[in-house]
C-alpha cells in the first residue's frame, strides 16, 4: 500500500490539473515515438546500404586475389573489412590463406590471435589458440606476442600440469627476447609476477605454523624468484637500476657478491650497447643503416643469441630486404647450423622476397646440408620457379640450383639408376622450359652459352664415359649461335682432350679454325699446338695450310674494313669542304629574318634528340660529357675540333678562332688554344645554354679553387652560348682543385670537369657518359610534373631506402622533363620502391617506376648509312624538289627491305658468310645489281 500510494503521488504533477497534465504528457510521448521511429528507420537503411557496399567490395578482393593470390595489400584490406563486418568464419579463412603466403606482421597477429582469444571456451579450442600462437611466434620474434602467449597460457594453468606449462612458455619467451634491451624486462617482469603469485597462494595463514611439506615447497618458491632476480640483473637491460633496487627491497637477506659483480658486468655491456638502441630509439622506420652498425658490432662482439635477436629485429621491420635476409641466413648456416633454426630462417626468407633467386639457391642447400627428403626439396623448387623473377638469367641460376643437387644424388658407379634417369630428365626439362616459358616472358634467352647444356655434356662425358652424348649436346650448342666465338671451341675441345680422343680434337679445331670470327689467331695457334705435339707431318702440313688460308682471308677483310673506313673519312672531309663553302656563300648573302617558330621547332628538335627513358638521356650521340650536337651549318667545326682533340679540346685552335660573343656584346678576339696549357686548364661542358654572362659565373664558381687566368666560353655563329667552355687556371694545382667540382650543380644542372687533353695523343682517354647498362639499384621514373623538386621525389622515395642521388632530367635549356633516376643503397631498396610506388599518385599525377635499363639508341652515322644503303642520292634543281614531285622508287628496289636478322643464342645477330665483304656482313649491292633491278619487268 505504502509504495503503491508514493507511486501515486509521483505520478501527480503539482500546478496541472489532472486531464491538462495527462494529455501534455500523452502528446509528448506521441512526438517521441515518432521520432525514435523515424531515426531507426533512417538508420537501418543507412546502415544496409553501408553492409551492402561493404559486401561487394569484398567479393572485388577475393576475386581479384583468385587472380593474383601475391597481393599483399589486397590480403590486408580483404581482412579488415571481414574484421569490421563481424564475419568471423570468412575471416579466419582469410587470414589462414594469408599466412600460408606470407609471415604475417605483429599486428596482424595480435589481432587474429585477440579475436580467436575471445571465443576460445572449451579445452579444444584453447589448444587451437595454442597452436596459433605457435605459428606467430615463428614469424618473427615479437616481444609482445610472446607476452600474451604467457598470459594467455596463465588462464589455463588451472589444468593438470598447467602451472609446468606457463613455465615452459616464458623461459622460451625468455631465450628469444630475453636479451632485448628496450623490451626484454617486460617479459622478466612478467614472469617473476607470475612466480610470486603462486607464492602468495602456498603462504600458511597469519598464526600458524607451516608443516615440513609447506615449508619445503615455500623455500623452492622463493628460490625460484630469487634465480629469476640474478639472471635479469645478470642480462644487459634499460632500467636495470630500478630492478636491483626491487630485488634489494624484496630480499630480505643482503645481496651476494656474485650478483653485483654480474650486475656491474651488464651495466657495464648496456653502456656498450647503449649508444646503438638509442639511435634505433632516434631513427625512423625503417632504421636500416641503424640496423646494419649494430648488427656489425655485434657480429665483432661474437654472443650467438645477441647476433640472433639483432638480426631478428632488424628483419622485423626490414622484412623485404634480400640482402639482410642473406647475410642472416648465412651467418645460421655457417654459425649455429641448427636446423629448425636454419630452416625456419631460409622459408621465411624466401616468403618475404620471393623474387630473389639467391635466397632459393641458398633454401635449397639448406635443405640438401640438413638431408631433408627429396619430396621437400623438390617442392621448394617448383615454388622458386613460381615465384616471378625479374630477369630471364634468374631462372638459369635455380636450375643450375636444382640439376647440381639431382647430380649430387646419383651414384655413377651403377650402369642405371632411378636417381640417373631423374637427372636426364630434369636437364630436359629445364632446356624446354627455358627455351618455352622464359624465351617468351622476357623475349631474351636467359642462357646464351648455354651452360646448362655445357653442364650435361661435362657429366655425361665425365661420370657416364658417354661421349657420343657429350658429341650431339656439344653439336647443338654450337648450332645456336655459338660457333663464332672461340672460346666456345676451346671449351669444346678440352672436353675433347679430357674424355675423347686425337682425332675428334683434330676435327673440333679444324671448324674452329673456320668458323672463329673473334679470335681466329687463337685457335689457329692451338691448332698447330696439338699438331706439333701428336701430329704427323700429314697432319701438320695440313694444319698449316688451314691455317695459313684462314688467316689469309681474315686480313683481306680487314683490310677491305680499314679501306671502307678511310672511304667513309674521305667522304665526311669532302662533306665539310662543301658544307665550309656553303657557310661562305651563306655570309655573303644578306641574312633572312627568322621566322617566329623556328626558334620552338629548335627546341623540340632538342627535346628529341633526349631520347624518352634512357639513362643517356643527357648525353645523346656526340655529347660526350656536355658537347651539344652542331647545327648544319656548323658541323665541319665540331668535326674538326672532334678529330683534334675528342671533348677535352674540341674548339681549341681554329674553331675558338671563330667564337661571338652574344647577340648584345661585341665580336670576341681571337683565342689561340696552347696545348703547353693544358694541365692548367680544365673542360667544363652540360652548361645550361641560358646561362647568363657565363665568364662571370664560372669564374665566381670556380673562385674557391685557386686564382683564374683566363676563361674562354665558346659561342656559336649566331652568339649563343653552346654549353661549355675552357677555364685557365694560374698553377696546376689549382686545375687539380677544380676536377673535384665535377657534378656541382649550375641553374639546376651538373657541370662536368675533366682534364684538357689531346685525344690525339691520348687515344685511350675516357670521357664521361652515364650508364647504359641495367642498374638494379637505380631507378627510371617517368610521367613526373613539371614543377617537381628534388626534395618532394626524395620525400616520396626515401620511405622505401636511403638515397644516393636523385637525379631530375631536363633539357639543355633547362626545362625539366618529368622524368628522374633515384639511386638507392643497394638493389633491395630499389625492387621495393617499385613494387610500392609504381602507378601510384604524385602530386595528381600516376607515375611509372622502374628499373634502370635504358635501350640500346643508334647512332645518328648508323641511321644516315641505312637510309642511304637503299635510296639513292637524287639531285634536285635550283628550285629544289617540287611539292608535286614523286617519289620514283622502283618496286624491285620496295621489295629489297633489309629482312629482319635472326638472334643466336648468344644475343648477336646471325650474319652470313660472304665472299666479297667482311666476314658477318651482308653483300652490298653494285651498280650493275641497281641496274638490272631497274631493267626488270
Amino acid at each position: 500500500m505504502a509504495a503503491a500510494e508514493h507511486g501515486q503521488k509521483e505520478r501527480e504533477t503539482p500546478g496541472l490539473g489532472a486531464e491538462e497534465g495527462g494529455e501534455e504528457e500523452m502528446e509528448s510521448e506521441e512526438e517521441e515515438r515518432g521520432e525514435g521511429s523515424s531515426e531507426g528507420t533512417g538508420q537501418s537503411s543507412s546502415d544496409e546500404e553501408d553492409e551492402k557496399e561493404n559486401e561487394a567490395e569484398i567479393q572485388r578482393l577475393e576475386e581479384q586475389l583468385s587472380i593474383n593470390a601475391f597481393d599483399y595489400n589486397c590480403h590486408v584490406d580483404l581482412i579488415k573489412l571481414l574484421r569490421q563486418e563481424g564475419e568471423l568464419d570468412r575471416l579466419r579463412r582469410a587470414r589462414q590463406k594469408m599466412s600460408e603466403l606470407f609471415p604475417l606482421t605483429e599486428e596482424i597477429w595480435l589481432d587474429w590471435l585477440k579475436d580467436e582469444m575471445k571465443i576460445a571456451e572449451s579445452d579444444s579450442t584453447r589448444e587451437a589458440v595454442y597452436e596459433l600462437f605457435e605459428k606467430a611466434v615463428k614469424d618473427y620474434i615479437c616481444p609482445e606476442i610472446w607476452l600474451e602467449y604467457a598470459q594467455y597460457s596463465i588462464g589455463g594453468m588451472g589444468e593438470e600440469g598447467g602451472i609446468a606449462k606457463v613455465r615452459a612458455i616464458f623461459e622460451r619467451a625468455l631465450t628469444a627476447v630475453g636479451l632485448h634491451m628496450t623490451k626484454g624486462s617486460t617479459i622478466w617482469d612478467a614472469y617473476r609476477e607470475f612466480e610470486n603469485a603462486i607464492l602468495g597462494t602456498i603462504q600458511p595463514l597469519p598464526g600458524t605454523i607451516p608443516s615440513a611439506e609447506q615449508q619445503q615447497m615455500l623455500n623452492t618458491q622463493l628460490e625460484r624468484i630469487h634465480i629469476l632476480f640474478r639472471r635479469q640483473l645478470g642480462v644487459p637491460l634499460l632500467d636495470m637500476a630500478s630492478t636491483y633496487a626491487e630485488y634489494e627491497e624484496w630480499s630480505e637477506e643482503p645481496i651476494s657478491e656474485t650478483v653485483n659483480q654480474n650486475y656491474k658486468k651488464a651495466v657495464q655491456q648496456m653502456e656498450k650497447y647503449k649508444p646503438y638502441e638509442e639511435a634505433l630509439l632516434a631513427a625512423e622506420t625503417p632504421k636500416l643503416a641503424e640496423y646494419q652498425s649494430y648488427i656489425n658490432f655485434e657480429v665483432k662482439e661474437g654472443d650467438p643469441a645477441r647476433i640472433q635477436l639483432i638480426f631478428e629485429r632488424a628483419l622485423a621491420d626490414n622484412c623485404l630486404v634480400p640482402d639482410l635476409w642473406a647475410r642472416y641466413t648465412k651467418y645460421l648456416d655457417r654459425q649455429l647450423k641448427m636446423k629448425e633454426l636454419v630452416l625456419g630462417a631460409h622459408d621465411r626468407a624466401v616468403r618475404n622476397c620471393p623474387w630473389t633467386v639467391g635466397l632459393w639457391k641458398s633454401y635449397i642447400l639448406a635443405l640438401e646440408r640438413h638431408c631433408v627428403d627429396h619430396s621437400t626439396i623438390t617442392e621448394t623448387f617448383e615454388k622458386a620457379l613460381n615465384a616471378g623473377f625479374i630477369q630471364a638469367t634468374d631462372y638459369v641460376e635455380i636450375w643450375q640450383s636444382y640439376l647440381d643437387y639431382l647430380r649430387r644424388r646419383v651414384d655413377f658407379t651403377k650402369d642405371s639408376s632411378k636417381e640417373h634417369e631423374e637427372l636426364r630428365a630434369a636437364f630436359v626439362r629445364a632446356l624446354d622450359y627455358l627455351k618455352q616459358e622464359v624465351e617468351e616472358r622476357f623475349s631474351e634467352s636467359g642462357d646464351p652459352s648455354c651452360s646448362i647444356m655445357q653442364n650435361w655434356a661435362r657429366i655425361e662425358a665425365r661420370h657416364c664415359n658417354n661421349m657420343q652424348k657429350a658429341r650431339e649436346l656439344w653439336d647443338s650448342i654450337m648450332t645456336k649461335g655459338n660457333s663464332k666465338f672461340a672460346n666456345m671451341w676451346l671449351e669444346y675441345y678440352n672436353l675433347e682432350r679430357a674424355h675423347g680422343d686425337t682425332q675428334h680434337c683434330r676435327k673440333a679445331l679444324h671448324r674452329a679454325v673456320q668458323c672463329t670470327v673473334d679470335y681466329p689467331e687463337h685457335v689457329c695457334d692451338v691448332l698447330l699446338t696439338l699438331e706439333r705435339t701428336e701430329g704427323s707431318l700429314e697432319d701438320w702440313d695440313a694444319a698449316v695450310l688451314k691455317t695459313e688460308t684462314r688467316l689469309s682471308r681474315v686480313n683481306e677483310q680487314r683490310a677491305k674494313a680499314a679501306e671502307k673506313q678511310a672511304f667513309l673519312a674521305r667522304q665526311e672531309e669532302e662533306k665539310a669542304e662543301q658544307r665550309k663553302k656553303t657557310r661562305a656563300e651563306k655570309k655573303a648573302k644578306k641574312p633572312k629574318k627568322a621566322k617566329p617558330g623556328d626558334k620552338r621547332k629548335a627546341e623540340d628538335e632538342e627535346d628529341d634528340d633526349e631520347e624518352w627513358g634512357e639513362e643517356t638521356a643527357e648525353q645523346p650521340s656526340k655529347k660526350h660529357r656536355g658537347e651539344e650536337q652542331p647545327e648544319d651549318n656548323e658541323a665541319e667545326e665540331m668535326d674538326t675540333a672532334i678529330g683534334l682533340f675528342g671533348r677535352s679540346t674540341t674548339f681549341a685552335g681554329k674553331a675558338e678562332s671563330k667564337q661571338k660573343a652574344p647577340a648584345a656584346t661585341k665580336e670576341q678576339p681571337r683565342i689561340h688554344h696552347n696545348p703547353d696549357k693544358d694541365n692548367i686548364t680544365v673542360f667544363v661542358s652540360n652548361l645550361p645554354f641560358n646561362l647568363p654572362d657565363p665568364e662571370k659565373q664560372l669564374r665566381k664558381v670556380f673562385s674557391s679553387c685557386g686564382e683564374i687566368s683566363q676563361v674562354r666560353v665558346v659561342y656559336t655563329n649566331k652568339g649563343t652560348f653552346r654549353g661549355y667552355c675552357y677555364v685557365e687556371f694560374a698553377d696546376e694545382k689549382c686545375a687539380i682543385d677544380a676536377l673535384k667540382m665535377d657534378r656541382h650543380e649550375v641553374n639546376g644542372r651538373p657541370m662536368f670537369v675533366s682534364p684538357c687533353v689531346d685525344k690525339n695523343k691520348n687515344p685511350d682517354f675516357k670521357v664521361f657518359r652515364y650508364s647504359t647498362a641495367l642498374e638494379k639499384h637505380k631507378l627510371f621514373v617517368s610521367g613526373l610534373p613539371f614543377s617537381c623538386t628534388k626534395e618532394e621525389l626524395e620525400e616520396t622515395f626515401k620511405e622505401h631506402g636511403t638515397i644516393k642521388e636523385i637525379r631530375l632530367v631536363t633539357n639543355r635549356s633547362g626545362k625539366p622533363k618529368g622524368l628522374a633516376y633515384v639511386e638507392y643503397e643497394n638493389e633491395a631498396q630499389a625492387s621495393q620502391a617499385v613494387i610500392k610506388l609504381d602507378g601510384s599518385k604524385f602530386k595528381e599525377h600516376t607515375i611509372k617506376v622502374a628499373i634502370s635499363n635504358p635501350p640500346m639508341r643508334k647512332t645518328q652515322e648508323s641511321q644516315e648509312a641505312a637510309r642511304s644503303a637503299m635510296i639513292p642520292r637524287q639531285a634536285y634543281g635550283a628550285r629544289g624538289k617540287g611539292r608535286t614531285q614523286v617519289a620514283l622508287l622502283p618496286r624491285s628496289l620496295h621489295r629489297q627491305n633489309t629482312p629482319s636478322t635472326p638472334k643466336t643464342e648468344n644475343g648477336t645477330p646471325q650474319t652470313a658468310q660472304t665472299s666479297s665483304g667482311a666476314e658477318g656482313e651482308p653483300r652490298k649491292l653494285s651498280n650493275a645489281d641497281f641496274a638490272r633491278m631497274l631493267l626488270r619487268k
